[in-house]
């Protein structure tokens, strides 16, 4: 917002909320926002004004279509499904004679069943078993890597999640204890130690989102806004991790690899 020449006290006051990885709340934390009367509604994960980040909005029925939302509802959608297979593709390819990879998701959340369809047909596609696991909080986290352990699965994707996200550091933690290689849809997980990650770049999506808010403040209707789809994936690979683990990357690949992390 700043960058588009809005002063933040003067131009425009933000109310921040977290729902704090709990998707049962994000009712109670839009309630609130409605009771305080604000003019547009950012969010990352349910039906807004302005969608920072969705996935499907179509499919999960908050907008018509990409092109004309309708409604009052407009922003940005990511494509964790799209990139599920170059992910299986990736994280195969540091595997020696792959044949079983995991796929670690929350079944609560509304991004993770087109994540897993996608991962599904790209493993089938490939001659790939993908073991699907699901955890909802940090528990359950512990006890899909005992799980890992269990199905005897060389590898593990992770699907994008809140509360995932705020437990990179024990995940990363978990697969190296494991000795699992592991590839993630953001970068945080591999600066916490994880192993690669391909995917969308979360700050340029909230940043795209400013010109959204831009837009409607100077009297657009967000429903004949267009919905943006991502314009860059990015590679991000964990070198450390990757030499305590004893995984080989080929040269090439930290070469097409947009970020390095010694």
């Amino acid at each position: 917002m700043q960058d588009l020449g809005y002063v933040e006290g003067k131009d425009f006051v933000v109310e921040w909320r977290s729902a704090e990885g709990r998707y049962e709340r994000l009712p109670e934390v839009a309630a609130e926002l409605v009771r305080l009367n604000v003019d547009i509604i950012v969010t990352a994960l349910t039906a807004p004004i302005v969608m920072a980040y969705s996935v499907d909005p179509v499919g999960n029925g908050f907008v018509a279509s990409l092109a004309r939302p309708g409604g009052n509802i407009t922003g940005l959608t990511g494509s964790t499904d799209d990139t599920a297979p170059k992910q299986l593709e990736l994280l195969a390819a540091v595997v020696s004679s792959p044949s079983r990879i995991a796929l670690l998701g929350n079944p609560d959340s509304p991004t993770y069943p087109p994540v897993r369809k996608s991962a599904l047909e790209a493993a089938k596609k490939a001659g790939l078993l993908l073991v699907t696991v699901e955890a909802r909080n940090p528990q359950e986290t512990e006890n899909a890597f005992a799980a890992f352990v269990t199905h005897r699965v060389q590898a593990v994707m992770v699907a994008s999640d809140a509360i995932f996200l705020l437990q990179r550091q024990r995940i990363a933690e978990l697969a190296l204890a494991n000795r699992l290689p592991t590839i993630f849809p953001q970068r945080d997980y591999v600066q916490a130690g994880g192993l690669m990650s391909y995917g969308e770049n979360f700050f340029d999506f909230y940043r795209r989102a400013a010109s959204f808010v831009d837009k409607i403040i100077k009297g657009a209707k967000p429903g004949d806004l267009p919905i943006e789809q991502p314009t860059k994936f990015h590679l991000v690979i964990n070198r450390k991790t990757a030499d305590a683990l004893g995984v080989t990357i080929s040269p090439q690949l930290y070469i097409f690899a947009d970020e390095v992390i010694e």
